[in-house]
């Protein structure tokens, strides 16, 4: 994040889109509120040790530090989103337990949080787990008020993402082309290929206003620009040559 306003400003604003920034104190607030951030949000974990290791500090020392951040916020007009880690398993606890997600993501949303991103950091979540910890924070956060996160580390993103669908979750995390992973979980890959979450949608009638053929030739670029493969399935089978006739 040691560059979020350098990007920030280097961006060429459009309406109608948001363009977020990571604050996990008061400090990245303010930042973020000078770079001219008109949408901020703040990350806590379900897992207590993975939490020390993000942010150094509890699960509840975070939630106070974005207590203070949700009370700037609202002074200065500022949207905030949340996201809570680890939902499904964690590097350092293995799985989580569902009530943890649910507690965490209802003290987001109580704070002021407009909607919670609910991670599955190292993508260890599969169709069935996904199912138990979605039933479990329904419980107390309607759906049109979560969103969820899903990096692909072992395959199952796409799936979980087609699970939260049918719990009537509509708000997908992904990122072109499969780019990210986690300093703080090793060997987890990036969030969910946006080119494959649009291909899926499209395929099940549900309309994105995006792109696909411009998405793709995004992901190109990026991935051309960064020395490195597209994770993206779609992207690698739509930028294929036709065999010669």
């Amino acid at each position: 994040m040691a560059d979020n306003m350098e990007v920030l400003k280097g961006i060429v604003k459009k309406a109608g889109v948001s363009y977020p920034v990571l604050t996990p104190n008061i400090k990245g607030f303010e930042a973020a509120l000078a770079a001219g951030a008109t949408e901020v949000a703040v990350f806590g974990a379900a897992s207590e040790s993975f939490s020390q290791k993000n942010t150094n500090c509890s699960t509840a020392e975070s939630i106070e530090r974005f207590r203070v951040v949700l009370d700037a916020a609202k002074k200065a007009n500022v949207r905030v989103r949340g996201y809570v880690s680890t939902v499904i398993g964690c590097p350092y606890e293995g799985a989580i337990e569902p009530q943890a997600v649910a507690r965490v993501s209802k003290q987001l949303l109580d704070m002021g949080c407009y909607e919670i991103s609910l991670g599955d950091t190292i993508g260890v979540g599969t169709p069935g787990t996904m199912s138990k910890m979605l039933q479990e924070v329904l419980k107390v956060i309607p759906a049109d008020k979560l969103a969820v996160h899903c990096h692909d580390t072992y395959g199952q993103a796409l799936a979980n993402i087609l699970t939260s669908l049918e719990y009537g979750i509509s708000v997908v995390d992904s990122s072109v082309s499969g780019l990210g992973g986690c300093p703080y979980a090793r060997g987890a890959s990036g969030n969910a290929a946006t080119e494959d979450v649009v291909y899926m949608l499209h395929g099940l009638g549900i309309e994105t206003g995006v792109d696909l053929e411009k998405l793709v030739n995004v992901g190109k670029f990026i991935c051309e620009e960064l020395g490195r493969p597209s994770e993206s399935k779609v992207n690698r089978a739509m930028r294929k040559t036709k065999p010669s006739q």
